[in-house]
Formats: C-alpha cells, sequence, structure tokens
C-alpha cells in the first residue's frame, strides 16, 4: 500500500478534486457549497437520473454526468455519504418534466440519505423514484439483513439508464429498466492490499503472501483471505465461480442459460496497472468461453468506481436478456442504451463495441517471412560441436548474471538490460537444441540471432545489437575471399567486427568512455585487430567493461537517472557493457 500521497489532509480536497474534473467538459456545473456536480444542457423533458456517495470512488459519480448518462451527482465526504440537504440540491439544478430517479448503491448512509431526500422531494412537487443497486456476491444470502452491498454493477445500471432517458423514455420505463438490469448483476471484488486515505495514520493492511476476495471500495475486510496468493488463473477460476455457480445456496443470484447475452464490467480500483488490467480481461474473457460458455456481447474496464489508490479490481457480469425479460425494453434497445455516445468518462473504458465480431477474429498472425538461402559459396563453417559448446557457454553465463544486470540497470536505467539479454540467450539456447549449429555454419547462427533480435529484444540494447549482427554476417559475406587464405580466419573476424561497428556508428553517436556497450565492443574490435588474436580481444573487452565503473554516463536514460550524476557515488559497471562482456567471456571459456 502506499502512504504517499500530493495532498497529505482531506481539508478541502474533494472540492478541489471536483473543480478540476469538471475541466474536461465546459457543459458540467459545480454547486461548491453542496457539492453538485450537474449538466447545465441536459434536456428538462427528459428523466433525470441522480446518483452519488462518498467521494474517493472518482470518476464516480461525478464523472459521469453529461449527456446519456447522469443529469447531477453528489459527493460527500471520503468515503461518507452526502447530506440530505446536498442531495435536495442536486434534485433541485436539474428539474425534470417527466421525473426524477436517483441510483444509489446498497450502503446504510446512501439509502437514509437519498431515501429522506426522495420523501421531501415528492412533498415539494417533484416525480422522484429511487432505485438501490447491490450487487455484491460475497454478502450472502443469509449473511445480512441489508442485502447485497454494492459495487461497480450499478454504474452500468446509470449507463443504460442514462441511454434509455435520452432516448426519451418514460419516468415509469427507466425505472423500471434500472431495477430489471440491477436485479441480474452479480459482482466480486479481490484486494492485494487497502487503499490509503491522504491524512490518516490508521489503515488495515494485508500481508505480503495473501489477498482477500470479497472486499468492498471502503477498505471493507474481504469476505475470505487467501494464502498463499494463487496464480493469476486459479484466481479467476475462483472468481467465476463465486459469480456463476448457480448451485452455490449462498450467492446463486442470477441465472445464466446458454445464449443469453451478457456484460463484462471490470472495474480498477484505482492501484492496478492497464497492463496487468488488459491480462486480468483476457483470462477472464477465455475462462468464461471456455468454462462457462458465456460471450459477453459488451466489455468494459476501467476506472469504472475506484477506491483511492487501492490495488484491488472487481468484477460484474450482467445479464441482459434476463433484464430485458422483466421491463419493457428488448436485449436490443438495452445493448443501445449502453452503446449511446456520452460525453463523460464513460467513453475511456467502453470504447465502440455497437458493431461486435468474434474474439478468435480480434487475432491475427503475421504473414511468414522468408529466410534469406545461405550460399554456401561464402559461408564461414567451423567444427560444428565447438561452435555449440561456445554458444551454450555464453548463454549460461549470460543467464547466471542477469540478476545482476537487472539490479545494476535498475539503478542506472529502466531496469530492462538484464531480462532482455536474457530472454536473447534463451531463445538461442532453445534454436541450438533444434540444431542450429548442427552444419557449423557461422551463417546460419548469426541468421538465426538477427531473428531474436528483431523478433524478441526491445530497447536499445536490443537496437544495437540487431544493427551490429545484421552488418557482422553481411561483413563476413562481403570479405570471404580472406577466409581461403591459409590461416587468415582470425583476420576475417577482425575485418567484419570493425566493419560492423563502423556501420553501427551511423546510427548511435556512441564511443569508448560513454558508458554503454560500445566501451566493450570498440575495444574488442580493436584487440581482434591488433594480431589477429582473440584473447587480446577477450582481454580488452574485460578492461573496457571494467572501466566503465569509473565513467559517468552521456548518452541513455542514465544521464538524465540522478544516480549516475552524483560524482561522489559509486556506481555499478555499465549493465550492457558488462553482458556484452560475459557473452565474449563465455565464447573463449566454450573453445
Amino acid at each position: 500500500m502506499s502512504k504517499r500521497h500530493l495532498y497529505n489532509s482531506l481539508d478541502g480536497l474533494v472540492n478541489k478534486g471536483l473543480r478540476g474534473l469538471i475541466a474536461y467538459n465546459p457543459a458540467l456545473a459545480l454547486d461548491e457549497q453542496n457539492r453538485v456536480v450537474y449538466n447545465s444542457t441536459y434536456d428538462k423533458s427528459a428523466v433525470s437520473i441522480i446518483s452519488g456517495g462518498g467521494s474517493g470512488h472518482e470518476p464516480a459519480w461525478a464523472g459521469y454526468v453529461g449527456t446519456n448518462m447522469l443529469a447531477a451527482a453528489v459527493a460527500g465526504d471520503v468515503f461518507a455519504s452526502p447530506s440530505t440537504k446536498q442531495i435536495l440540491a442536486g434534485i433541485d439544478a436539474v428539474p425534470s418534466d417527466e421525473g426524477t430517479i436517483l441510483v444509489v448503491t446498497n450502503y446504510t448512509g446512501d439509502c437514509l440519505h437519498f431515501g429522506l431526500a426522495a420523501e421531501k422531494a415528492n412533498a415539494k412537487g417533484h416525480r422522484c423514484k429511487m432505485i438501490i443497486c447491490g450487487d455484491d456476491v460475497s454478502v450472502g444470502k443469509n449473511g445480512s439483513l441489508v442485502g447485497r452491498r454494492g459495487l461497480a454493477g450499478q454504474i452500468g445500471v446509470l449507463k443504460a439508464m442514462g441511454g434509455a432517458s435520452g432516448a426519451g423514455g418514460s419516468l415509469d420505463q427507466v425505472y423500471d429498466l434500472g431495477v430489471a438490469f440491477s436485479q441480474q448483476i452479480v459482482s466480486i471484488a479481490v484486494t492485494l492490499d487497502h487503499c490509503h486515505v491522504p491524512g490518516r495514520a490508521e489503515h488495515a493492511q494485508s500481508k505480503m503472501d495473501e489477498l482477500e476476495i470479497g472486499t468492498g471500495p471502503h477498505n471493507e475486510p474481504g469476505y475470505k483471505k487467501i494464502s498463499p496468493i494463487p496464480s493469476p488463473e486459479d484466481l479467476v477460476s475462483t472468481i467465476l465461480t463465486y459469480l456463476l455457480d448457480e448451485t452455490d445456496p449462498l450467492r446463486g443470484y442470477v441465472s445464466f442459460r446458454e445464449g443469453d447475452e451478457t456484460i463484462l464490467m471490470v472495474s480498477n480500483f484505482g492501484g492496478v496497472s492497464y497492463l496487468e488490467m488488459g491480462a486480468l480481461v483476457d483470462e477472464l474473457l477465455e475462462q468464461l468461453a471456455t468454462n462457462w460458455k458465456i460471450d459477453p456481447v459488451r466489455v468494459v474496464s476501467g476506472f469504472l468506481e475506484t477506491s483511492l489508490n487501492a490495488p484491488a479490481f472487481s468484477v460484474s457480469v450482467i445479464n441482459v436478456t434476463a433484464a430485458a425479460a422483466n421491463c419493457s425494453y428488448s436485449a436490443d434497445e438495452i445493448k443501445g442504451f449502453f452503446d449511446a455516445r456520452t460525453d463523460t468518462h464513460w467513453e475511456s473504458m467502453a470504447g465502440s463495441q455497437a458493431r461486435r465480431r468474434p474474439r478468435r477474429q480480434q487475432f491475427v498472425q503475421p504473414p511468414t517471412a522468408p529466410r534469406r538461402a545461405i550460399d554456401d559459396a561464402t559461408d564461414l563453417k567451423v567444427d560444428p560441436a565447438q561452435l555449440d559448446r561456445m554458444l551454450r557457454t555464453a548463454c549460461d553465463r549470460l543467464i547466471e548474471a542477469e540478476p545482476d544486470l537487472t539490479r545494476w540497470d535498475t539503478v542506472m536505467g529502466d531496469g530492462d538490460c538484464g531480462e532482455t539479454l536474457k530472454t536473447g540467450a534463451l531463445c538461442l539456447l532453445e534454436a541450438l537444441d533444434a540444431e542450429v549449429a548442427g552444419s557449423g555454419s557461422v551463417g546460419a547462427v548469426l541468421q538465426e540471432l538477427e531473428e531474436i533480435l528483431e523478433g524478441k529484444m526491445g530497447g536499445t540494447l536490443g537496437g544495437i545489437l540487431g544493427i551490429f549482427f545484421v552488418a557482422l554476417r553481411a561483413a563476413l559475406v562481403d570479405n570471404f575471399a580472406l577466409a581461403k587464405e591459409e590461416g587468415n580466419i582470425p583476420n576475417l573476424w577482425a575485418v567484419a567486427v570493425r566493419t560492423a561497428l563502423d556501420n553501427l556508428s551511423r546510427y548511435t553517436p556512441a564511443k569508448v568512455g560513454d558508458r554503454t556497450v560500445m566501451d566493450v565492443l570498440i575495444p574488442f574490435a580493436e584487440g581482434l585487430a591488433a594480431n589477429g588474436s582473440f584473447d587480446e580481444g577477450v582481454d580488452a573487452a574485460v578492461a573496457g567493461a571494467e572501466e566503465t565503473k569509473s565513467l559517468r554516463p552521456r548518452l541513455g536514460r542514465a544521464t538524465y537517472v540522478g544516480a549516475g550524476q552524483d560524482a561522489s557515488r559509486d556506481l555499478p559497471p555499465d549493465p550492457g557493457a558488462w553482458g556484452a562482456m560475459v557473452v565474449i567471456k563465455g565464447l573463449r571459456a566454450g573453445i
């Protein structure tokens, strides 16, 4: 759990946050005193839909005020319901000729204050109804008198109702849709750790080797703690079982029949990376299709309803077909309401899904590029066993060095150098197992290295080595005549390496002394050229790598990392240079 914040006090934070939030849409207005955000251009003839709750769940709910969604939203303090007075101010801000519907999640404070506001609004002459949304299956049927807790499934209710209101639905039609839709949602949350509220000293904190399933969005403890933390695949399996197992007497809230149209909603509580959220959605879709025969017709993922900075998420599955059976709208109409464009935060998570296609059609394979045939007339051949041994030794040494390379690159760069080189080594070992060196063809090995570097190794180092090996293979071919002279193979290698470095210099200004991989490659080339001695080249490469410990970076990410510019601080060697040296020494050790 991160305890660091830009704002270390809640004083004035909610109002300031709302002031900033509305900046993206000039149609939004903010009543600061009552913390009401409303759409100043709303259609008075349409049903006004109002929601709200405690702050800390942004973009819920102010971020959903706009066309085809909410007419207004009311914000309380962090994790606390707004007052009745605030909610009445929201109702008064967007009066409707057709009527108003308050839609809230099932928490006691929200239910009481929004309920009282609805009663008072009706007494003042408004036509006001209220829907309470509870979708959390972790609260079993015998677990609480108050019913299911509200999670991010409610945002789907707001979207369907907002689309129906925008399409001209009557108060009763939109209300009935909201009720039907909300009753066909199953949700559950998983927490890796609790969130941290600015200014508060005491917080619950999960152990390193556990997660909680069935948590709430206000740091409430989960239904169950799981330790050790399961694999993502096992966790998703557990989640879907809780949501979809209709034989569970405590949690079988919604029935799903084969062919029912469904919606999947995955809400990031604030602290999960986009990368991991994407992987989570993929795993959910795979298991839904394989294990449950469910292929959602809409998929929404992102910061739907957050919990400040919590590394947590919730999963909701909605049965659209069943919802349609209990209201006046068809499943196609409900999907249309769900797709209706808004000018709110919703768009960043829902995308454009009115036209769907089978998921498998979204995955494509690139055309296979034919490999250039290697001309035996200009291909350097060596002893196959020795070639295989040299390459395997170099790969093994590089894999052993990966932890150090990663640690050093984390200090001085972005931390990817060790993993990048390890990936290349593992790929080459796999190619060696497939007999790439079986004929002793140096050209075949270099061609395989090109494939690995271009297809599997990204980053700056992958690009540099890719250029180097392409140029090296071409130089060996162009200068192959040297190989025909007795004892001139070392000279061929010296010329080829030097030529490859000359080509590489067109794309990077790096030279000896700049603390890069060139601090090893250039001395290695010069050592080879001196007497055609591989040993001299290796010794020069080792000396160059050692020298990087005393060099200040002049190129790359390390130049703007503070550690690299602190002259009083001892530096690790450059990881790219050290990795190259490890490979070169490994080649010699394998001879």
